[in-house]
């Protein structure tokens, strides 16, 4: 998947200025994409040369004038197009899952403080991503947004995201009571 396929997604329902589409990527987007706000503006350029976003400026009082964009037809296409193709396998490139798998040449203790700080982090995304599903229920059960809530695509990937930070803490547990089971660290 391309940069430009996230992209086109997060303006499928909206328009949205660059900086508000950085803030989506980093709430709701991240659970399945990352990308720095100067590879969004860089990306929003080209989709709009390639016709496939158009923007508009807003004048700002207090602030400085942003542009505002929004999917073409051809934007729409584009991305049904996407939707159409089959994904690219999912290919895990996690360096901390290095580290681990290196234990027994490494040092146990900075491996665990890793961890350990990797947790932290995990928590924290999990922490925004239960708000976001909160203030998206917006009281609602869970089955009846499912069953006829927008945006429904959108809701069905922030599960995705909170399962895999829920799996990656279970990992993260397991991990340091091994390590403090095996006793591997000086006293």
């Amino acid at each position: 998947m391309a940069l430009q396929d996230a992209i086109l997604t997060a303006l499928a329902h909206d328009e949205s200025s660059g900086y508000d589409l950085a803030k989506a990527f980093d709430v709701s987007v991240a659970n399945y994409w990352t990308a720095s706000p100067q590879q969004l503006y860089r990306e929003l350029d080209k989709l709009e040369e390639a016709g496939l976003v158009a923007a508009r400026h807003v004048a700002q009082s207090k602030r400085p004038d942003k542009r505002v964009f929004r999917l073409t037809a051809a934007g729409r296409k584009a991305l049904r197009a996407h939707t159409l193709r089959s994904p690219k396998p999912l290919a895990v490139r996690d360096e901390l899952l290095v580290q681990v798998a290196a234990l027994e040449s490494g040092d146990p203790e900075a491996i665990r403080e890793h961890v350990v700080e990797r947790m932290e982090a995990f928590e924290a995304k999990l922490a925004t991503y239960r708000l976001v599903q909160e203030r998206t229920l917006a009281g609602r059960s869970e089955e009846d947004f499912l069953a006829s809530g927008e945006p429904v695509g959108q809701y069905l990937t922030l599960l995705r995201g909170i399962s895999f930070e829920e799996e990656n803490l279970r990992w993260g547990r397991r991990v340091i009571a091994v390590l403090d089971a095996r006793e591997l660290f000086a006293p």
